[in-house]
């Protein structure tokens, strides 16, 4: 048996619902670098990555053209994500980077390309229905995906809000596509972005407290 056979192999079932290695393995990885996301550790990137290869085998037998393109865009975005936490991570053992919210400014960029990318990759889904079952969610966890990865690498907490409006339609449509640890993992994904949003929101006011009594020393 080929590793791609295997990666889309079922590894169990529970429920009626049929787990297969893939969804399994890829998205336990998704989880850890989340987890290090929210430490601000450097390391979130590479495990992105390989989260975002393994992910690509099981979004690909769900027929989900959506989220074999938002992987392959992790893939992508982490490799300039390493690039931009390398250059700008304080100089800490951990690795770890400053953290801020973002500008009005870079609010309305995220927001409005959201919705224009979310609009253009729906039409296009919807045109094409060979690439999607159901577009308009597929193409808004794929924008949505990309817009949260962006703010992540740029030190934004807003990334943790993007993260939570994606869970709100990945949780569904993971379940209805037979992506049943998908959904679960989403769960778990809420809990982590409630808990890394405190953290990061915490982490920014101490910075700027810092920086304040920099500046006044």
């Amino acid at each position: 048996m080929s590793a791609l056979n295997w990666l889309t192999a079922e590894a169990f079932s529970v429920f009626g619902q049929h787990v297969i290695w893939s969804d399994l393995i890829g998205n336990s990885i998704g989880l850890a670098a989340l987890a290090l996301g929210w430490r601000r550790s450097i390391w979130t990137w590479p495990v992105q990555f390989l989260s975002g290869v393994v992910l690509v085998a099981a979004y690909a037998s769900a027929h989900l053209s959506g989220g074999v393109g938002k992987q392959l865009l992790v893939i992508g975005v982490a490799v300039w994500g390493w690039r931009q936490w390398h250059r700008g991570r304080q100089e800490a053992q951990d690795g770890s980077i400053a953290v801020r919210f973002a500008t009005w400014r870079e609010r309305a960029v995220l927001l409005a390309g959201t919705a224009l990318g979310t609009l253009a990759v729906g039409g296009l889904f919807a045109a094409v229905p060979e690439l999607s079952w159901n577009p308009w969610p597929d193409a808004y966890i794929f924008v949505g995906t990309l817009a949260a990865m962006v703010a992540q690498a740029r030190g934004l907490i807003e990334f943790w809000v993007a993260w939570l409006l994606v869970d709100v339609v990945g949780v569904p449509l993971a379940f209805s596509s037979g992506l049943a640890f998908s959904g679960l993992v989403y769960v778990f994904y809420l809990a982590l972005v409630l808990w890394g949003m405190r953290d990061w929101w915490l982490r920014s006011r101490t910075s700027s407290a810092a920086a304040l009594e920099g500046a006044l020393s």
